[in-house]
């Protein structure tokens, strides 16, 4: 496929990039070769080859939810620099 720096153009305004005229044959060429490479992915033989979602095996790094009873209140309140019964109090951020 022919990259043309009208093409080079199109693609760079939906990315919303601005690029300099001297930089736009030099994106033309890359981009050329990205998808000269990609031409030469879709010819290999995958047929037999399982899908995979990653490269690399994933597994799942979080514990278990158990239900566990929570900390007092009062001592969680206890260094709160402000503090109305059983809340703490916080300036105003929004107006």
């Amino acid at each position: 496929m022919k990259i043309t720096t009208e093409l080079v153009d199109y693609i760079s305004q939906l990315s919303r990039l601005s690029l300099p005229e001297e930089e736009k044959e030099a994106m033309a060429a890359q981009l050329e070769r990205i998808v000269a490479y990609m031409d030469l992915l879709s010819q290999l033989d995958t047929t037999g080859i399982e899908p995979m979602s990653h490269v690399f095996p994933v597994k799942n790094v979080l514990r278990p939810d158990v239900a566990e009873p929570s900390l007092d209140r009062a001592a969680l309140l206890a260094n709160a620099p402000a503090r109305d019964g059983e809340m703490f109090l916080t300036p105003k951020s929004v107006e």
